[in-house]
């Protein structure tokens, strides 16, 4: 165990034979001996004089809780001539301060000009305080650093060369981090055209390829590039449509039109590029990255290490498929074509799909009785879960009657108008239903959610990429293929994606200018996650499903128990299912309370007391720890409340604002329940599983919304529509409608076109 800044942390066993790169992102964990590389853009400050003391900060703070993982850090550092720069700037205005006094006599300073600094001065003035910076800082972190100037010579000459290389490795098995730099007080300009030729001859012109050859040298398993652009685009960053490349492979040069190089340096973007895809052929990883954005430049080298999609990563590797990136612009491109059509065709691509689960319903069990093999044989799967995972002939079954609802119920979702105004004369406006875009639905454990999302997808014209679990790779893979042949029979097989690489969730979450809403359906813990990742994507979901039941002093008998029972055990894993019973005080130690426990301890549901509930027992059932708890299993809290009021004090307070219901045979205290309790689903006298899409006629659902915007509730086609204006006029112009102007303003609303009667 070693520490660092207080907290121990345990060493990881990393090791791998070195002669190949890393082939995917997700490996880049298993990296042990890592070069990161500062671009004169990331340590110097924006003035170019000076130092970027916290990015600087910032960089050292990663690089030390990585060496103190077990792994074996250097830096190749630029800064030099920038620190020195800005301290023989000092000293000339200093030194020509004192002979401007001593020759006018004068105590004031006039404009001074400063001459032209020459770099090899700046880096043999800045090279000794950089290097006392690294230390300081380093300290803070109880590690050790040191500095080694190399030139090209020192690569070309044989002993020299071993002399580096063994220096350098006595360094890491001390667990001291080298820093090397360029000698820039003494190199000599490079040899032209003696750059780049092969593995063994590389030109140190500039800290990219003295990094790049560093990393060959000592075979090293990853090199970090930081520089001032995100990676490496498609063309030069801030051109129209340009792109950030995701992953480069070799040969892709042709497609990418390389600009000027960074603000501060010697090497720009192709050169880069030149140097990574050199280390690259000789075995060693690399990701180009940016170093200075003040949003991501605290934690960039970590995340690149943990696999995270920041900057652009060589790869020698190209996938089979599309990337998650293509994937998404085909989505796109096939969501709005399906849009395009008429509403009869979409909903011939859902009757198609329905009768394909019936019909290949042999090939559909065969693939996820794989996946439950696999499932049961790991051991890493609770049985809720298990159940959630296994799919059956009536739940196919189930699956068809669904679909068969949504492609009847979906004849005119699609540009159907919802307002119409008269503007002026000849000036009508129409308000008409749109899809939304590109959907993101992430699911786990539940392949029968593969064909419900994708029907209302395609019901509503939308694009979909679907990620689901691996647990359920099998029985996914065969319902998206069902899913593709059917939108095959219109030409937009292309509109539903299956997500098949290995993206993790929170990359997926960052393709804000891909993705348009983020719909996750799993665990509560996955919902918070995605909220918590999402960046700039609206998520729709709730994050808990706490569910109250509500039993009055007017209850009667012979519901209770039967809609306790329903609520709590019919599908306990279920986030529409009962957390929270809450009891009217007045029931208390009679017999419908009495009847109440009993069926509970037969339906072996463990009790956690409330508060107020423990204080009423003289032997009472664990005290709960929070009053906020879903517990997803066979258990509930009870707690006891003084009457309506105070149950829907307690609903505000402690739920989650997802389904809660009152049984009461009173109407009056039963409505008051109904128009107070601010949930998605309020209920009287039924159980809390009725709050389902399809159990609302909505043929399936996405999920269940708690939001306050947009959808709310079970969420079928409608929640995945939104609108756009449609003005059509005759020569209109503004200035013609202002006080002198010939024409008004009418704002007439206007009859809306007749529903289609299905």
């Amino acid at each position: 165990i070693r520490c660092w800044s207080n907290i121990p942390f345990i060493t990881m066993p990393l090791s791998r034979a070195h002669g190949k790169s890393f082939a995917h992102r997700s490996e880049l964990k298993h990296a042990k001996r890592i070069v990161v590389k500062l671009g004169s853009a990331v340590v110097t400050r924006g003035d170019e004089c000076g130092l970027a003391l916290g990015r600087l900060a910032s960089i050292v703070e990663q690089v030390s809780m990585l060496q103190n993982q077990g792994r074996e850090m250097m830096i190749v550092t630029s800064g030099a001539v920038a620190f020195g720069k800005q301290r023989l700037r000092h000293e000339i205005l200093l030194s020509q301060s004192v002979r401007q006094a001593l020759h006018s006599g004068q105590s004031q300073l006039k404009d001074m000009a400063i001459p032209v600094l020459e770099a090899r001065a700046c880096a043999a003035a800045g090279q000794s305080g950089l290097m006392a910076l690294y230390e300081a800082m380093f300290t803070q972190y109880s590690i050790c650093a040191a500095q080694i100037l190399v030139t090209n010579l020192d690569f070309h000459d044989e002993q020299k060369r071993r002399n580096l290389n063994g220096t350098l490795h006595e360094l890491l098995r001390m667990n001291i981090v080298p820093i090397i730099n360029t000698n820039d007080a003494v190199v000599p300009p490079p040899e032209p055209n003696s750059d780049l030729q092969g593995v063994n001859v590389i030109s140190v012109k500039d800290n990219d390829s003295l990094a790049a050859r560093l990393a060959v040298e000592m075979k090293t398993d990853l090199l970090i590039v930081l520089s001032d652009v995100e990676g490496l685009f498609d063309s030069p960053p801030g051109s129209d449509d340009a792109k950030l490349i995701d992953i480069f492979y070799p040969g892709d040069q042709q497609s990418v039109t390389f600009g000027t190089k960074s603000r501060v340096g010697m090497g720009g973007m192709e050169a880069k590029v030149k140097a990574a895809l050199w280390a690259l052929q000789g075995g060693t990883s690399v990701v180009i990255a940016n170093g200075t954005h003040p949003k991501i430049s605290g934690h960039v080298i970590t995340d690149i290490v943990e696999g995270k999609k920041v900057g652009t990563f060589f790869s020698e590797v190209k996938p089979a498929g599309p990337t998650v990136e293509q994937q998404a612009e085909m989505a796109r491109a096939g969501g709005r074509t399906l849009a395009a059509l008429q509403p009869e065709q979409r909903a011939e691509i859902i009757y198609r799909l329905a009768d394909l689960l019936t019909d290949q319903r042999e090939d559909i069990l065969l693939a996820n009785k794989k996946d439950l093999q696999e499932a049961e044989n790991k051991g890493r799967l609770a049985l809720p879960l298990l159940k959630r995972l296994s799919l059956s002939t009536s739940k196919l079954n189930s699956l068809a009657i669904g679909l068969r609802q949504i492609a009847a119920s979906s004849q005119d979702s699609v540009g159907r108008v919802i307002r119409r105004t008269r503007i002026a004369k000849d000036l009508d406006l129409e308000q008409v239903t749109v899809p939304i875009g590109v959907l993101l639905v992430i699911f786990e454990s539940r392949p029968d959610c593969l064909p419900q999302v994708s029907a209302l997808a395609i019901a509503s014209g939308n694009g979909l990429l679907l990620k689901g679990g691996k647990e359920a790779a099998h029985s996914n893979q065969i319902l998206h293929h069902l899913t593709q042949e059917a939108l095959s029979i219109h030409g937009v097989r292309d509109a539903v994606q299956l997500v098949n690489t290995r993206e993790e969730v929170e990359d997926l979450c960052r393709l804000d200018k891909l993705i348009d809403l983020i719909i996750p359906r799993g665990s509560s813990q996955l919902v918070r996650n995605i909220q918590k990742a999402a960046k700039g994507i609206p998520v729709m979901g709730h994050s808990e499903g706490i569910c109250h039941v509500y039993v009055d002093t007017d209850a009667s008998v012979e519901k209770v128990t039967r809609i306790i029972r329903d609520s709590k055990c019919e599908y306990p894993a279920a986030c529409n299912a009962l957390e929270t019973l809450l009891i009217h005080r007045d029931l208390l130690r009679t017999p419908l309370f009495d009847q109440i426990i009993d069926m509970l301890r037969v339906e072996q549901v463990k009790i956690h007391a409330g508060p107020k509930f423990a204080s009423y027992l003289t032997f009472s059932p664990s005290e709960v720890k929070s009053l906020r708890t879903e517990y997803g299993d066979l258990e509930c809290c009870i707690e006891v409340v003084d009457g309506v009021q105070e149950a829907v004090e307690h609903i505000h307070k402690y739920g989650s604002s997802h389904t809660d219901v009152i049984i009461t045979e009173n109407e009056k205290t039963a409505e008051f329940f109904l128009q107070h309790v601010d949930s998605a689903c309020v209920f009287w006298n039924a159980s809390t599983r009725f709050s389902d899409g399809y159990r609302f006629g909505l043929g399936a659902e996405v999920g269940i919304s708690t939001s306050r915007i947009h959808a709310r509730g079970p969420v079928g086609i409608e929640g995945l529509l939104t609108t756009k204006w449609l003005l059509r006029g005759d020569n209109h112009v503004v200035s013609d409608f202002s006080e002198h102007g010939s024409m008004k303003y009418l704002h007439e609303s206007l009859p809306l076109p007749q529903r289609n009667a299905s």
